[in-house]
């Protein structure tokens, strides 16, 4: 079942500002410094497009991964892999179906390479710099080198000033409803253990980041 920042915030403590809208001249800057980072950005108004530009990008035939993420839960990227209409090589679902523990972890690590690697971002600093951190690391450790194309999602709420600011959105803000979301679906706490603060991609067209002009995610 997809799972919501909404479905947690009555079991949370934050400031709300950390989800504040940026002006038009901090998206535009925002934007500006992520392409001379090295990264391709699309710019959408809402879910729907968010999700008609993930489509389009993956071509038939792609081996396909994702990390958890909120963001591509609440813009139907999950259902979609899962129920649509595609030809790709679905990684995630075949990783599940294997019941053997050691088997699967192995699997997961296999996956970090995908054609296609989905994902999002804790925070976006308007010099063009992304953050994002999980427990385990099977999620960002795709994202610097491994997959061969990586795609992230992230609602503009998540722009913020500099990388101080976007670490701090991370540490005192989304991990706290991630926290309260692995304690939901798998009984334990998280951390932000392992963090990657990215800079810069060096390979041209390997990632895209869709900016989406909702808020979305944590």
């Amino acid at each position: 079942m997809s799972q919501r920042k909404a479905d947690y915030v009555d079991d949370v403590d934050v400031d709300d500002d950390w989800d504040s809208q940026p002006t038009d001249d901090e998206l535009a800057e925002t934007v500006e410094n992520l392409e001379a980072s090295g990264f391709d950005v699309e710019v959408v108004a809402d879910a729907e497009a968010a999700l008609d530009v993930l489509v389009d990008e993956i071509p038939a035939g792609a081996s396909v991964m994702n990390g958890h993420s909120t963001t591509l839960e609440e813009v139907g990227f999950d259902d979609y892999l899962n129920e649509g209409e595609h030809d790709w090589e679905n990684l995630a679902a075949d990783i599940w179906s294997i019941d053997d523990d050691e088997e699967r972890d192995a699997a997961r690590r296999e996956a970090q390479t995908a054609d296609y690697f989905l994902g999002s971002v804790n925070g976006i600093a308007q010099d063009g710099t992304l953050v994002a951190a999980d427990l385990s690391g099977s999620r960002v450790g795709a994202y610097p080198f491994a997959a061969k194309n990586l795609l992230l999602v992230a609602g503009v709420n998540k722009i913020v000033e500099d990388v101080e600011a976007a670490r701090e959105r991370l540490h005192e803000y989304a991990y706290e409803f991630e926290n309260q979301r692995a304690q939901d679906a798998y009984g334990v706490e998280s951390a932000p253990a392992k963090e990657l603060v990215y800079r810069q991609e060096g390979t041209e067209g390997r990632t895209t980041v869709v900016l989406v002009e909702e808020t979305l995610g944590y």
